[in-house]
């Protein structure tokens, strides 16, 4: 789970594992998750990037290796 902050300033937490597409505009990002779900945020895709990235080698040194799509398989 990775935490960002949406455009109104409320904190929400996003599972990183189901992220599928980042998009940028101008001062926020969209975030794309593999539920179709969309959320505008107000980190750079930089940002998201690095939070993925440090949200990974955090899961990966526990050893750990989740299926980011089990469940959310497309018909």
């Amino acid at each position: 789970m990775i935490k960002l902050t949406r455009l109104n300033g409320h904190p929400v937490t996003l599972n990183a594992e189901l992220i599928e597409a980042l998009e940028t505009a101008p001062n926020q990002s969209v975030v794309q998750l593999a539920t179709n779900n969309r959320y505008v945020v107000r980190e750079s895709v930089d940002e998201i990037i690095e939070k993925v990235i440090e949200y990974r080698r955090k899961v990966n040194s526990e050893g750990k290796v989740p299926n980011p799509i089990k469940g959310f398989e497309r018909a």
